[in-house]
């Protein structure tokens, strides 16, 4: 699917993680010094952010958000939509993104719901919310999108532990009506479900106890089930062959040329399959960011992350940047996005304190 999104400009970025910090690298553990040293040649990820217990997504990203409202001077009471972006909600109701309309202290007009998605999850939501703005009288939107990848993995799988981390990201929009079209490109191919997958917590593979007690095999199996399901060569196969026409029909589409583009940021996966997809796409690499050294996978959040982290002097020459913005993985889901990006005031990290207040169902 293609779309045009008119009068939407990113206005600011923020991002949160947690300052707790672990690395493969440093303390190899499941794996030999040489092993885990070749993983972080093979994927560029040297540590992980992996945040407390007591906290959540939603934290983060709230922590983001405070922060990105306080930067941007931008009262509260000003904002007309927010999008949620995670696939670890808080509650299996109701909807996080009601709840921290209320800590946030967004209007009770504002339209706020969460959207279940993974890799290309910033993207989606992006596009969501600037629809939503272009079909109402909105004029301002934040878009949060968090995830805790952390918590999936199985204790003792080599395979997924050193890639996932944990973070938070706010994105502010504004309606502009002299700001110039962005166009996306969208796909899904749902028969790819099951190479990225959590097969149990759902309603298919619930894990509330039923009328009676588990016994133990059924209990060995579903700590599994429950944890994160990875097939690394069905990944990499499907973004060498989806990846590469979705960025060039998103350029056909905006009608430029790759040489057109400043700046390239796509979904954070690891190193290796960025390079190929880099190479395949013949992006020059003074225009491709690749920046997952320090957080590893962080789902969602890997986009505007990057940004805030590696983008934040970028924009100082006060000159607007046309972008790619691309997501794709877990769902299949994929799309892309090219903007024109000027924000108001710098995207930036921050670290989120252990004695954060958590977002909770008893507002104040």
């Amino acid at each position: 699917m293609e779309a045009v999104i008119k009068s939407v400009k990113i206005a600011g970025m923020q991002a949160a993680v947690p300052p707790h910090r672990h690395s493969y690298v440093e303390t190899p553990e499941l794996f030999t010094q040489e092993e885990a040293d070749k993983i972080y040649g093979s994927t560029g990820i040297h540590s992980r952010r992996i945040l407390p217990k007591h906290l959540c997504a939603s934290d983060m990203c709230i922590a983001a958000a405070e922060t990105l409202l306080q930067r941007l001077e931008w009262d509260p009471a000003s904002v007309d939509i927010l999008i949620y972006v995670s696939q670890d909600s808080d509650y299996a109701l109701p909807a996080s993104a009601c709840l921290m309309q209320s800590r946030l202290g967004l209007p009770s007009s504002a339209a706020c719901l969460d959207v279940s998605l993974g890799c290309s999850g910033f993207v989606y939501g992006t596009w969501i919310a600037s629809q939503l703005l272009n079909g109402s009288n909105g004029t301002r939107a934040l878009v949060l999108c968090g995830d805790t990848s952390s918590r999936h993995l199985l204790p003792n799988d080599r395979g997924t532990l050193p890639l996932f981390g944990d973070a938070g990201v706010a994105t502010a929009l504004e309606f502009d009506e002299s700001w110039p079209d962005s166009y996306a490109v969208f796909g899904t191919d749902g028969k790819g479900g099951q190479h990225i997958a959590v097969k149990a917590g759902g309603r298919r593979h619930p894990t509330i106890p039923e009328s009676a007690p588990r016994s133990g095999e059924e209990e060995a199996k579903l700590f599994k089930d429950s944890r994160l399901h990875l097939n690394g060569a069905a990944v990499f196969s499907f973004t060498l062959k989806v990846v590469p026409k979705l960025i060039k029909d998103t350029l056909a589409l905006a009608n430029i040329h790759a040489d057109d583009i400043d700046m390239v940021i796509m979904h954070q996966a690891n190193k290796f399959i960025l390079e190929h997809l880099r190479k395949k796409a013949k992006i020059p690499e003074h225009k491709y960011l690749i920046d997952m050294q320090d957080f590893g996978n962080t789902s969602s959040a890997s986009v505007p992350l990057a940004i805030c982290h590696k983008l934040s002097s970028y924009f100082e020459d006060n000159e607007s940047k046309k972008v790619m913005l691309g997501g794709f993985g877990v769902g299949w889901s994929w799309g892309c996005i090219v903007t024109d990006m000027l924000p108001s005031v710098a995207p930036e990290l921050i670290e989120i304190p252990d004695d954060f207040e958590p977002l909770s169902l008893e507002q104040v």
